[in-house]
């Protein structure tokens, strides 16, 4: 067993193994991208039963989320530029380097920008692509956000502000646990998911004000069955009743499904209904493909039904002769079965009938005239401040659209007075 209690050794023999041990560790790094650059070109992650590189990294060598991508991107950008190879194992780029320029290198660009980025820091390097790539200035935001607790204020917030809400929505209060947004440049800028506890996550992400208003309305009509509007309730029943429909429409899920006594499809590569829940249900929706060393895809999501048989080949739509596969091994079993040429020429010839596709609808369809209106203020958030009900603000929301032109105060003037008069189309101001 290896010792590595060192405190034996003398400084300079401990410097000197030092700066030997991080050039090794270079150089392992380079030779590392290189292999999985290699392994990535010939997905060899697919007869390992992973679908993508990534879940290979994460899943067969057990590298974490970051680590993965860091690694893979690298890998990819040196596969392209092989210089970064040598720069690598020389010392003279690191992987944060090597990610933070592989979006801005190009073939007549990458010689000069590596040298420019040779031995530079992190920080230095964001410096250099920000002089030569500006990007539009960031809105200034200051938060207070308590480190012990989380605190709600029962201010109402003003139509329009910014809203950072553990509850209601509409009332100004303060998060839990934030996670500090990534900038441009890290290897992911994704929204984030983090546990708190073993039945507790914290989520954040940004919404459009279009979500947002559905958000808002969602907790309006759940005013009775959820009266304190709270997000993690209105989201959950949200998505229950999504993924009923997600589940019908992928696997024919109903709790009531018909007996069999549809008429048979002409279609050979039709599959009923019924097939599909008994195939989703028992390969437990997830993609059934196993490697040799007994390994099962671990892929949940581009989820396909798959003919055992090809249908090419007298395949039958059975339970026992369809399965779930991740596109990622369906288009690998296709490639095994008919060969790697045969189905690039497949892929290129359907890519090539839908662009024809999409070009006689472009030039076949006219574009309906836009007429420039300059976007005025919703009288909504107004209304609801107002306490009215959620029907009431959307019929006052449509008598104001017959008035465009009018400010928003008077827009909000006539909405109230038509709701006080019982709905009654409002006068026009100045008319």
């Amino acid at each position: 067993m290896k010792c590595y209690t060192l405190s034996h050794l003398a400084d300079h023999t401990l410097l000197r193994e030092l700066v030997t041990l991080v050039a090794q560790d270079r150089a392992l790094t380079a030779e590392l991208l290189a292999h999985l650059a290699e392994v990535d070109a010939r997905k060899l992650y697919l007869p390992a039963a992973y679908p993508s590189m990534y879940a290979y990294c994460v899943g067969e060598l057990h590298l974490c989320e970051q680590a993965a991508f860091k690694r893979i991107l690298a890998a990819r950008t040196a596969r392209r530029f092989p210089a970064i190879f040598d720069a690598v194992a020389q010392g003279r780029l690191h992987l944060s380097a090597v990610v933070l320029l592989a979006p801005h290198l190009t073939e007549d660009t990458a010689e000069e920008l590596l040298a420019a980025a040779t031995h530079k820091s992190k920080a230095a390097i964001e410096q250099l692509l920000a002089e030569r790539h500006p990007r539009p200035d960031v809105l200034g935001s200051v938060e207070a956000v308590p480190a012990s607790s989380v605190t709600r204020s029962t201010e109402p917030c003003a139509p329009g502000r910014g809203e950072l809400s553990p509850g209601k929505v509409g009332t100004h209060a303060t998060p839990g646990p934030v996670l500090a947004p990534q900038t441009s440049g890290h290897v992911s800028d994704r929204p984030k998911v983090a546990p708190l506890g073993s039945q507790s996550f914290a989520v954040q992400f940004t919404m459009s004000r279009r979500a947002h208003d559905k958000l808002r309305y969602a907790q309006e009509l759940l005013g009775h069955q959820v009266p304190s509007g709270d997000l993690a309730e209105v989201f959950e029943r949200a998505l229950d009743a999504l993924i009923e429909r997600l589940e019908k429409r992928k696997f024919a899920a109903s709790p009531r499904p018909r007996s069999n006594g549809q008429c048979p499809s002409k279609n050979p590569r039709h599959i009923p209904a019924q097939i599909k829940r008994a195939v989703w249900e028992r390969d437990r929706g997830q993609c059934s493909f196993v490697s040799q060393t007994g390994q099962r895809c671990p892929a949940r999501t581009r989820l396909e039904y798959d003919h055992v048989d090809p249908v090419a080949r007298g395949g039958q739509a059975t339970v026992a002769g369809i399965r779930l596969r991740c596109r990622s091994h369906n288009q690998f079993e296709a490639e095994r079965t008919f060969g790697t040429e045969f189905m690039r020429h497949k892929r290129q010839e359907a890519q090539r009938r839908a662009t024809e596709t999409r070009a006689r609808t472009a030039a076949t369809t006219e574009p309906a005239p836009q007429r420039e209106v300059t976007p005025e203020p919703d009288v909504a958030p107004w209304l609801r401040q107002l306490g009215f009900r959620a029907e009431e603000v959307r019929r006052a929301a449509a008598l104001c659209a017959a008035i465009p032109d009018a400010s928003l105060e008077d827009r909000v003037r006539v909405a109230v007075s038509s709701l006080a008069r019982g709905g009654r189309h409002p006068a026009i101001p100045g008319a």
